[in-house]
C-alpha cells in the first residue's frame, strides 16, 4: 500500500469511528475509569475497535499501537512503520456534552509521524497530512488544501490546553511573545487549527501520549507548522511507555 493509499484508509476509518462516536453520544454517554484513573466510554472502544480492525485487515504487515489496547495490556511492538490511533481524544470533554474531542490516526516511519487523519466528530471536519505532499481539509464544503500562517503583525493567536489552562510554565512561556488572544479547548482540535491557519501556537505543558500527537503533528508538518519538544529537538515516536515530553506546536516560520 502507498502512503497516499494510507493516507485514504486513514481518512476513511476516521470517518467512519466519526460516526460511530456521535451514534454513541446520541444513544447516551456511560463514563468508566480506566486503573490510570483517566476516562473511558463505550464510545472509545467502539471506535477503536472499528479503526483497529479496518487497519490490520488493509494493512497487515504494519503493528498497531492503539489507546485502549495498550490500557488493556495489549501492546503490539513497534515496528520501523507503524500506526498509532486515539480512537476518542478528548473523552473528558466528550463526557462533558462538550464538542472538543477527536479522531487520530497516524502513521509513523522512523520515529516520526509520516502522515495522519483527525476528524472531529461534532463538526463534520477531517483534517488530512502526509508529509512532504501537502495537507487538506474535508468537511460539507468538499476537502480543499490547507496550510498553515506566518506570524500576523497584529499578535499570536494562541490555543492552549483547556485542562492546563492555569500552568504557570505556559504562563511564563507566553510572557515575552507578542500575543494577540489564548483561546483554550480539548482534544487535537488545537493542532488542526494551527495547520489550517486559524492559530499560530499550540505549547503544551503536562503529560500527553504519542497516539494523542501522532496523526495531528502530520497535519501540521504537512501544512508548513512544526512540531518539536520545548528544547527544540524533533517529538520522536516509539518511545518506551510512549509517553511525550513537553512539546510546542507552531504554524509557518
Amino acid at each position: 500500500m502507498t502512503d497516499p493509499q494510507a493516507l485514504e484508509l486513514a481518512a476513511r476509518l476516521a470517518r467512519e469511528a466519526a460516526a460511530a462516536i456521535m451514534a454513541a453520544r446520541r444513544a447516551g454517554v456511560t463514563v468508566a475509569r480506566k486503573q490510570d484513573r483517566t476516562l473511558v466510554t463505550e464510545a472509545d472502544h467502539r471506535a477503536e475497535a472499528l479503526i483497529v480492525a479496518g487497519l490490520r485487515a488493509a494493512t497487515p504487515e504494519i503493528p498497531v499501537i492503539a489507546e485502549e489496547e495498550i490500557a488493556a495490556g495489549r501492546a503490539e511492538r513497534p515496528g520501523v512503520r507503524f500506526w498509532l490511533v486515539d480512537p476518542l481524544d478528548g473523552t473528558r470533554d466528550f463526557a462533558a456534552g462538550r464538542d472538543e474531542f477527536a479522531v487520530c490516526i497516524g502513521l509513523v516511519e522512523d520515529g516520526r509521524p509520516v502522515l495522519g487523519a483527525v476528524a472531529l466528530p461534532a463538526t463534520g471536519e477531517i483534517f488530512l497530512g502526509q508529509v512532504g505532499r501537502g495537507a487538506w481539509k474535508q468537511d460539507a464544503a468538499g476537502r480543499r488544501p490547507i496550510a498553515a500562517r506566518r506570524p500576523q503583525p497584529e499578535g499570536l493567536i494562541v490555543f492552549a490546553s483547556r485542562h492546563h489552562a492555569d500552568d504557570p510554565r505556559l504562563a511564563r512561556y507566553l510572557a515575552d511573545l507578542p500575543v494577540a488572544r489564548v483561546l483554550h479547548a480539548g482534544s487535537a482540535l488545537k493542532f488542526c487549527r494551527v495547520a489550517e491557519g486559524a492559530a499560530d501556537l499550540y505549547p503544551r505543558f503536562g503529560r500527553t501520549m504519542e497516539w494523542d500527537t501522532a496523526a495531528p503533528q502530520a497535519v501540521v508538518e504537512a501544512a508548513g507548522g512544526s512540531v518539536r519538544t520545548a528544547d527544540g529537538a524533533p517529538l520522536r515516536y516509539g518511545k518506551p511507555g510512549f509517553a511525550n515530553p513537553d512539546f510546542i506546536c507552531r504554524g509557518a516560520p
